[in-house]
């Protein structure tokens, strides 16, 4: 009996979980996926891997991981297809890449076939309240894109610039826009957030300190005037 329970548990933690979409969204419409077959969600692309829309200048469009950092001798992109296929696309056809929320995987998943990843606002209708560089692209197809850029060391990156979007509660998150894809780039403005002081930091410097107020102070005549006794 100890030994069949002993089995049991080694099972259980040797279980091994499965990912079988129904459906894979393409710009080519939904293509159905055998239900037989399994895909395994390793850990790889649950950790170093985010879901992503890749557009082409061609229109075209695929989703799959993607790596979040792109060292600075990348010559292109790999994507991870949910299949598991890797696949190695030239920067030079990409337009950008969208970190999304949501693939689109399944049926009713909300996904537009033109435009999973739901850029509609594509310039910010006020200044932004996020410290970094406004920033204004028209890319070779002359698309205007404005984002949010970090104002450190990432901008000299060769290989492109990740952009924060005008509006983060669409299904895009973050944008990496490839160097060979930016036609032009503007700096509209340099945004540095105020440090908040509290309130007792605030009182502390309303007030005022008294000069001089431990020592006692005579009548100016008194002590000018000399001794005449």
């Amino acid at each position: 009996m100890l030994q069949c329970l002993q089995k049991i548990a080694n099972r259980r933690a040797t279980k091994v979980t499965y990912h079988t979409p129904t459906r894979l969204a393409t710009s080519q419409g939904a293509l159905s996926v055998d239900p037989s077959h399994h895909v395994r969600q390793s850990k790889e692309v649950s950790t170093s891997r985010k879901p992503v829309i890749l557009r082409k200048f061609s229109r075209e469009w695929c989703a799959g991981y993607a790596e979040t950092t792109f060292p600075e001798d990348s010559l292109e992109l790999e994507i991870l297809d949910v299949s598991g296929k890797l696949s190695r696309i030239d920067w030079a056809s990409v337009k950008w890449v969208c970190y999304v929320r949501e693939l689109g995987l399944s049926t009713g998943a909300g996904m537009d076939g033109e435009s999973p990843e739901r850029l509609i606002r594509r310039r910010f209708s006020s200044r932004p309240r996020t410290a970094g560089l406004w920033l204004r692209l028209v890319l070779n197809d002359g698309e205007e894109l404005e984002g949010m850029a970090a104002n450190d060391r990432s901008l000299v990156n060769p290989v492109g610039l990740f952009l924060t979007p005008p509006d983060t509660r669409s299904n895009t998150q973050r944008i990496f826009v490839p160097r060979p894809a930016i036609r032009e780039l503007t700096v509209l403005a340099v945004i540095s957030l105020a440090p908040k002081t509290s309130a007792a930091a605030r009182d502390r410097q309303g007030a005022q300190p008294e000069l001089f107020a431990n020592e006692n102070v005579g009548d100016p005549a008194e002590e000018l005037s000399p001794d005449l006794n």
